[in-house]
């Protein structure tokens, strides 16, 4: 089980230190964008489209997993199956809907933009990596959080997206760096599982899902505030 909120001891730190400092690899929806609301919106409007009907939380705990075979489960009670090409069009409807109702509503978690200035004035490497495609995040990033990435991985630059560690690799690549000197944030099990197949460890943010389906990873933290309480304590 993952902690929750520990309280650090002196050679806790001392060991983060050495051995996972200076990079953070964010996820986007649900960690540094206040977006998943929205997105889960869409999904449900394309579903009802092709006669689905999928709860929120079914939806939330299959984020980032936007490929044919990641996301069956999300259809297995309907009794019916999904092909490549329909969930490609399913995709697709998401999308322009996201687009047309959605996006606009679309911000950063309050915190976020301070603790993203605060970390690159401090020295850290950071990362964007997410499901999404650049197309939607060019719509939806700020510029002042754009700016303050390193790097950014979007679900169109690799061949298989979270749960996969390919875009967490990529990233690493980008950064010149081994995953022991990083970590991820996320808030979904598809990132969680991501992070992990990388060798990274994994900090979740309960901004979408309950502590007991983010199991996978390290920590568990409730809030960008112990985020950022977490970050100086590793620092």
């Amino acid at each position: 089980m993952p902690e929750s909120g520990k309280v650090l001891s002196g050679r806790e730190k001392n060991d983060i230190q050495k051995t996972m400092t200076r990079s953070v690899l964010f996820d986007m929806d649900g960690v540094i964008l206040d977006s998943m609301s929205y997105h889960v919106r869409a999904w449900q409007e394309a579903l009802s489209e092709h006669g689905f009907s999928v709860s929120t939380e079914l939806l939330y705990l299959h984020e980032g997993a936007i490929e044919p075979d990641t996301a069956a489960a999300i259809f297995n009670d309907s009794g019916r199956s999904v092909d490549a090409d329909m969930f490609c069009d399913i995709l697709d409807r998401q999308m322009q809907i996201f687009a047309a109702s959605y996006q606009s509503m679309v911000k950063p978690f309050p915190e976020v933009p301070q603790m993203l200035e605060r970390l690159r004035k401090a020295g850290w490497q950071l990362a964007l990596v997410t499901s999404s495609h650049a197309e939607i995040l060019n719509k939806v990033l700020p510029s002042e959080i754009r700016s303050c990435m390193d790097h950014i991985v979007t679900g169109d630059q690799v061949n298989k997206r979270k749960p996969f560690p390919d875009p967490f690799l990529t990233a690493l690549s980008a950064l010149g760096q081994g995953p022991e000197a990083c970590f991820a944030v996320e808030n979904s099990p598809a990132g969680i599982m991501a992070a992990k197949a990388a060798g990274l460890h994994c900090v979740a943010l309960t901004t979408t899902l309950s502590e007991e389906h983010l199991s996978g990873a390290d920590i568990v933290l409730n809030s960008h505030a112990e985020l950022i309480d977490y970050i100086n304590r590793v620092e």
